[in-house]
């Protein structure tokens, strides 16, 4: 498990945005942020757009850090 939740727990500390903010700008239970950050359950492909975008509405740079951080491996490969 856990390649967008090491990602995106690295984000949230790195830009200091709450588990319950994020979950709040997506509109989604605080504990669905918590179970991915502490990667008890993976987000579906569509949910990690969906936490992109919400990261994008209180940081935009803390939402570009995370889709570098998610693909950065698949990049580096290619």
């Amino acid at each position: 498990m856990g390649k967008a939740g090491k990602a995106l727990k690295q984000v949230l500390e790195d830009y200091g945005i709450s588990q319950f903010g994020l979950a709040v700008a997506m509109d989604v239970e605080r504990n669905n942020v918590y179970r991915w950050v502490n990667e008890k359950r993976d987000p579906t492909a569509e949910t990690v757009v969906e936490i992109a975008r919400a990261l994008r509405t209180l940081n935009p740079k803390a939402a570009r850090s995370f889709v570098e951080l998610y693909i950065e491996d698949e990049i580096t490969e290619l």
